[in-house]
């Protein structure tokens, strides 16, 4: 597994053609996004905790947030370069490649800087797992992408309006 990190920080193609044919990584991409997940749900919880909010609300709400979203644009990324761009793969190998792209977000670890580079590294990461994953050309990659951020976009801001709403509304009744 060791290898495989080190693969995706180099943002070898190689190893993310490596880790979508092999069934037996889903579960150390799931291992990468719960590492990626315990790390953000520390963060959170700090915040949380210097802001007088929930510390376990924080801590779960990004534990939960970190595997809704990888299954999510997985999901997302696969029907779409599959549908719209011809690309070949299946959803268990879109999850085990999108899993993997996370692992620069560990880098939010250090403090103040690296929040920002591992979200950058991320995004180069997620572009080659798409790019390999998905057996597409550099063109049809971006355009999946694109799309893709536009689709989770709208669904996350779905969600925002349910939930955000029906929060909105309990507090209206509860005086809170």
């Amino acid at each position: 597994m060791l290898s495989r990190l080190i693969g995706v920080f180099t943002l070898s193609a190689g190893t993310f053609e490596e880790i979508e044919h092999d069934e037996g990584a889903t579960g150390q991409a799931a291992l990468v996004v719960t590492l990626v997940a315990v790390a953000a749900a520390i963060g959170s919880g700090a915040l949380a905790a210097f802001s007088g909010g929930s510390i376990i609300g924080g801590v779960i709400s990004a534990i939960l947030s970190a595997f809704i979203g990888w299954v999510l644009w997985s999901g997302v990324v696969y029907l779409v370069g599959t549908s719209m761009f011809g690309g070949q793969a299946t959803m268990g190998e879109m999850l085990r490649v999108i899993g993997f792209a996370q692992a620069p977000q560990l880098l939010g670890l250090i403090p103040c800087i690296g929040s920002l580079i591992g979200l950058i590294w991320s995004i180069a990461a997620g572009f080659v797992a798409v790019k390999a994953g998905l057996d597409l050309d550099t063109g049809k990659a971006i355009a999946t992408i694109l799309i893709g951020f536009v689709v989770v976009l709208a669904v996350n801001c779905v969600l925002a309006m349910i939930f955000g709403g029906g929060a909105a509304m309990f507090s209206a009744f509860t005086g809170g």
